[in-house]
């Protein structure tokens, strides 16, 4: 049972969390949200306090929204993904440019660029490392059903399936996530017993260079030990004028006797059209459990070029 709730954990945080390098060298994607910070913001001038962002980031359905939104628009999508060994040489590519496009109300996609490098795939044909299959079922796949309007985000409970606590762990980050071995309990931030080991940060900023916006940064205090927390850092872009999320940036690091990892991750969403769309998504981690070989992988994945 042991074994099989840690290789669910890998399944869960594989998918967790510029020009590329020459290819003995490590990719890595900026993960850096695109904001400018004007300034320090007094809260209170503006009758908003810590519990408000709070409040906006559990009840926030729009970056699960986002995804779905993607099935009714055509785009052009670049997707690069890099594996990398333990000397953290690159071991593998994956690299893609895509077009989706709507034709009579069904899902075309053409790839105008498909290339793989290294050791990608194994032998039945399946990914090499689970990060990338979790990858390619998140970002790739956010047009088949799993991504529905009647998903339980909300309500994942301990027998739910690993997507879908994945799912919840990404989209609507500071839940508790139960049935994960020894830190459920950890992903609950905003929880009593969690807000101890955090500081709270607040600014104003332009996001895109002309959206105003606040940054919530949810930053584990200097002094907390590292095994005390697993999310290290969660910033939250909300656009001034509407409140709504317009950016993520998760940096979530542990260790233990079983397992350890280390990911950062950014997403990225566009106003366009009176909706949200996933406009930049980057990764870059490793991580490590008995039993299994470790994993150390990038991607940087940008959508662009809407079209309803």
């Amino acid at each position: 049972m042991v074994k099989k709730n840690l290789l669910a954990f890998c399944f869960l945080l594989c998918a967790f969390s510029s020009k590329a390098q020459q290819p003995q060298r490590r990719f890595n994607p900026d993960t850096v949200l695109n904001v400018v910070i004007d300034s320090p913001v007094n809260i209170r001038s503006h009758k908003l306090n810590a519990q408000d962002f709070i409040d906006a980031v559990l009840a926030d359905t729009g970056f699960y929204k986002a995804f779905r939104n993607m099935k009714r628009y055509g785009f052009l999508a670049a997707n690069d993904i890099y594996t990398y060994d333990k000397k953290n040489k690159i071991d593998g590519e994956i690299h893609r440019r895509i077009k989706h496009s709507i034709v009579n109300g069904k899902l075309q996609t053409e790839y105008l660029f498909k290339q793989d490098k290294g050791n990608v795939y194994k032998h039945n044909g399946k990914y090499e490392l689970y990060t990338v299959e979790m990858f390619d079922y998140i970002f790739n796949n956010a047009y088949n059903s799993g991504f529905s309007a009647a998903d339980p985000l909300a309500g994942v409970g301990k027998n739910g399936s690993y997507k879908d606590k994945l799912k919840t762990l990404i989209f609507t980050p500071g839940r508790k996530v139960t049935g994960i071995p020894f830190i459920s309990g950890k992903t609950e931030i905003f929880g009593r017993d969690m807000r101890q080991f955090y500081y709270y940060e607040f600014a104003r900023g332009k996001y895109l260079d002309t959206i105003p916006v606040y940054r919530f940064k949810v930053i584990k205090k200097p002094s907390v030990a590292d095994g005390d927390v697993m999310i290290r850092e969660l910033t939250t872009i909300f656009d001034m004028r509407t409140f709504k999320i317009l950016g993520r940036y998760v940096d979530m690091k542990y260790s233990n006797f079983l397992f350890d990892f280390d990911v950062k991750m950014n997403i990225e969403l566009l106003p366009f059209n009176n909706e949200l769309l996933p406009a930049k998504i980057s990764y870059q981690g490793s991580w490590n459990v008995p039993f299994h070989k470790e994993e150390r992988a990038s991607f940087l994945i940008v959508q662009k070029d809407y079209k309803k």
